[in-house]
């Protein structure tokens, strides 16, 4: 026979001498003592899935920052920016495209509204000032404000200022002279510079006349001086270095590409903003004359 001593108690059964439970009493009886056999279990898991959420928090909280730091990175901008751009949104009717320029942040966003239609790095101006004879300073500004496109130019020439062949002297220690397209600049060899046409050129000892070859960063020297070719010369126009195409924004300042595409990303021009070659293209199909542009 089974020894009763070894038998674990029914939970769902009388105490003797008590009156027999319902089925339904027996049934919430042995449910109540399966919970209480199961609660150190539930007690586990509980702490076990509240350190998963913890995890999961933090996990998600990484996320999130990686993922800012991408859209920054892609285009979406920081808190500053997104101010400006906020205020530009509604200063241009919800039809009319514009164009925002962070300077901090050295990205181009091409707008609709709060869509964005295009965006890019660019290069803004190095805030670097150029100090001339007699006191004037040249400051390198990408300017702040609302601009607009005046209008849209292919092949463009850059024209360089005064300034180019100012800056270009003080890295070779020496100085500039202007040339007199009137006169002729005669020289301690026996020969001559003077404008003939539309063309600066030398005029040897023996008759020889040679045209100056027109490239930047080869500026014609006269005489151990930088030559400042002029106006209207075709010593005084750069093709190439802007890229294939420009929006130009009035006083000198204009969106174009670039002769120097490393310089995307950093403050590296005299104040225009620049993009690489293919960006601009895509901004002279997308982008009308008299859109605005914003820069901060």
């Amino acid at each position: 026979m089974p020894d009763d001593s070894l038998t674990p108690p029914d939970p769902a059964a009388p105490a003797p001498g008590s009156t027999p439970l319902s089925g339904l009493e027996r049934l919430l009886a042995g449910a109540l003592a399966v919970a209480a056999l199961a609660m150190p279990v539930l007690l586990y898991l509980l702490r076990v899935n509240e350190g998963d959420l913890r995890g999961a928090r933090r996990r998600l909280d990484e996320a999130r920052a990686s993922l800012r730091r991408a859209e920054e990175s892609a285009g979406v901008y920081g808190d500053t920016t997104r101010a400006a751009i906020a205020a530009s949104e509604k200063s241009v009717p919800d039809t009319q495209p514009y164009i925002v320029v962070s300077i901090a942040e050295n990205r181009l966003w091409y707008k609709l509204g709060d869509s964005v239609l295009f965006t890019t790095r660019v290069a803004t101006g190095t805030g670097k000032t150029l100090k001339r004879p007699g006191g004037k300073e040249y400051r390198f500004e990408t300017p702040r404000g609302r601009l607009k496109v005046e209008r849209k130019e292919v092949e463009p020439a850059w024209v360089p200022p005064d300034w180019h062949y100012l800056e270009f002297a003080k890295k070779k220690k020496t100085r500039t002279v202007k040339l007199d397209p009137k006169k002729e600049l005669r020289l301690s060899d026996g020969s001559s510079i003077a404008v003939l046409g539309h063309d600066v050129v030398k005029r040897l000892p023996g008759g020889e006349v040679v045209t100056y070859a027109v490239k930047e960063g080869h500026e014609i020297m006269a005489d151990g001086r930088i030559l400042i070719p002029p106006l209207g010369t075709n010593q005084r126009k750069y093709l190439g270095v802007l890229g294939a195409f420009r929006l130009y924004m009035g006083d000198g300042y204009g969106i174009h590409g670039t002769d120097v595409p490393t310089s995307i990303g950093t403050q590296a021009s005299h104040g225009c903003v620049r993009v690489r070659n293919e960006d601009i293209e895509t901004l002279y199909q997308i982008v009308k004359v008299g859109t605005p542009v914003f820069i901060y």
